[in-house]
């Protein structure tokens, strides 16, 4: 199996993902939020690039969910932080969602044969989906304004990992998966300190945020594994044989 890391989402071409299964990572918060709401029984988050798109979106039984430089966005009814998915109130519910990053970085990432959001939360699951598909993978870092994000990074590293770990076949690294996988192995143990002196993590902190910077870096807390589909719509991955395989909290 043949294991890329790309480190944000301007470096990513279509040739990157052509045939292969992509993992899209937005750690703080994106990918981390949708396998939440998911987890929460949302019936599907759709992924939207702009602002104004998702306010012409109408559809029943929606909520719209968002952030611009990590701020909520006006006249939307949720933001971007895990937490203000912890509720019944978006179960069956449609989250249209649209962030500053990790949006931009699965529709950008449509054209692969399978788009999946990775986080700290669901490594196991992501890399179990991985083995079964048996296709070449691409793990794209979405970033931080066009700039590496090293929470996402060590995501990525973990995720190969656990592949190393699960994967009947060998895995074949690009350079930056050679250094991250190699970083992990080093500080697998302080990851939660590693995510709070990131810039990510130091600019949540600053609003006042650090409740989501503890709660993205629990390691393997969630089964879910979100798919995309038509419409860049992302629900539970059911398998093979379209068997669900997660389990809600």
């Amino acid at each position: 199996m043949r294991v890329d890391v790309v480190g944000n989402v301007n470096e990513l071409r279509t040739m990157d993902v052509a045939g292969r299964s992509a993992v899209v990572i937005d750690v703080l918060c994106t990918t981390s939020t949708i396998v939440t709401a998911l987890t929460y029984d949302a019936a599907a988050v759709i992924a939207v690039e702009t602002v104004p798109q998702a306010k012409q979106m109408e559809m029943k039984d929606c909520i719209r969910g968002g952030e611009r430089f990590d701020k909520k966005i006006t006249g939307f009814e949720v933001g971007n932080s895990p937490y203000e998915y912890m509720t019944e109130g978006v179960a069956d519910k449609t989250i249209i969602l649209t962030t500053t990053d990790g949006t931009r970085a699965l529709i950008k990432a449509s054209k692969a044969k399978h788009v999946l959001a990775g986080s700290f939360l669901n490594v196991q699951a992501v890399a179990a989906v991985l083995c079964e598909l048996q296709r070449d993978v691409l793990l794209l870092c979405a970033g931080t304004q066009d700039e590496f994000a090293l929470e996402d990074g060590l995501c990525a590293g973990c995720i190969i990992e656990e592949l190393h770990r699960q994967s009947y076949s060998p895995i074949q690294l690009n350079d930056l998966g050679i250094v991250l996988h190699q970083a992990v192995s080093q500080c697998r143990d302080s990851i939660p300190d590693m995510m709070r002196i990131s810039s990510g993590g130091r600019r949540l902190e600053k609003l006042g945020r650090v409740h989501d910077i503890s709660y993205c870096s629990q390691l393997n807390l969630l089964d879910c594994v979100p798919e995309m589909g038509e419409g860049n719509r992302m629900a539970p991955y059911r398998g093979i044989r379209g068997e669900k395989i997660f389990k809600s909290l």
